[in-house]
């Protein structure tokens, strides 16, 4: 709607995931390194974790792409799988001939596969994306799966992906074999503010802007602060502001309009404009208890109280 308006050929800040338009920040880079070191030396289980809308996705579509070599990939990121359902899937996805729920037959041909790949020097990959809502039971059923693979070459290279309550799910004693297994942990971060306003400008370019400062550095300094430097999060704002400044006829983005977005950015159901959690996540602002009024409300009735007992004992003694 907006693009003509601002000289844009697309929209810059689409939600939909695209790794022809991840922005690099410095965390991104260690992670997507990290990532293809897992893949390439076979390093077992890697645990990548990051807030919600941090680029998790994205980034991986990018290693798959960035990868020179032959790899089976299978990735799955539906925790409401059963057992059945997860072997199922997986002979899908490597060629397995259809799983009829004889894992002791999944077992021999994923070991006869695993034996073909390693002839044809080619990798294995298991992404388990969303692992921080997998049962207890299914993330148990892939470490068993690995103990099939440990005895085939160390071939399988398996990714657990979340958010940062992952790492609760893997306190829980009945996984404290998996999490043993674990050579590889990264925390992905959320942008700095330079990044945030380095990340915007690369949006704009992506999406072919001739001028780099539609977004003043107010409403960019102002953006990092609501969003907590979550590209999720910058995406709706910046996307929200630029459409606000279409609809007043300008071509400029100022801390002014940003404001108003943020107010008008609401979680459906309710009446308060968002504010910023410390994590940088919309959440709304609603209305809390009146604590303050309450305490001196309080203290009032404490004071009248004391001044009746001040008066029974005057009374008393003038008797």
């Amino acid at each position: 709607m907006y693009s003509r308006h601002f000289g844009l050929t697309g929209k810059p800040f689409d939600l939909i995931p695209d790794p022809g338009t991840l922005f690099m920040s410095e965390a991104h880079q260690e992670a997507l390194a990290i990532l293809r070191y897992g893949v390439i030396d076979r390093k077992g289980f890697l645990l990548l974790t990051g807030d919600i809308g941090t680029g998790k996705t994205t980034l991986l579509q990018a290693l798959l792409i960035s990868l020179n070599i032959r790899v089976h990939v299978c990735f799955i990121a539906n925790p409401t799988l059963s057992v059945a359902d997860f072997y199922y899937f997986l002979s899908s996805k490597y060629g397995l001939s259809e799983y009829e729920g004889n894992k002791a037959r999944f077992l021999i041909h994923f070991a006869e596969f695993l034996k073909n790949c390693r002839q044809r020097s080619e990798r294995v990959l298991l992404i388990i994306d969303e692992a921080h809502v997998f049962p207890v039971e299914l993330l148990e059923e892939i470490r068993l799966l690995s103990n099939q693979e440990f005895q085939e070459y160390g071939l399988l290279s398996i990714f657990l992906v979340g958010q940062p309550e992952l790492n609760d799910r893997l306190a829980d004693e009945r996984l404290l074999p998996l999490r043993q297994r674990i050579g590889i942990r990264f925390h992905l971060k959320p942008f700095s503010d330079n990044e945030t306003g380095d990340y915007i400008k690369f949006r704009m370019r992506k999406a072919g802007a001739q001028r780099l400062d539609i977004f003043t550095d107010d409403a960019i300094r102002l953006i990092h602060h609501v969003s907590g430097g979550t590209p999720r999060a910058i995406n709706v704002l910046c996307d929200q502001a630029l459409l606000s400044a279409f609809a007043d006829s300008r071509l400029t983005v100022d801390a002014g309009i940003v404001k108003e977005c943020v107010k008008e950015l609401k979680i459906p159901g309710e009446d308060a404009s968002p504010t910023v959690s410390p994590k940088g996540v919309f959440r709304s602002s609603g209305k809390s208890f009146p604590w303050q009024m309450l305490t001196a409300l309080l203290a009032i009735l404490v004071l009248i109280l004391m001044i009746g007992i001040l008066f029974k004992i005057y009374q008393d003694v003038s008797f």
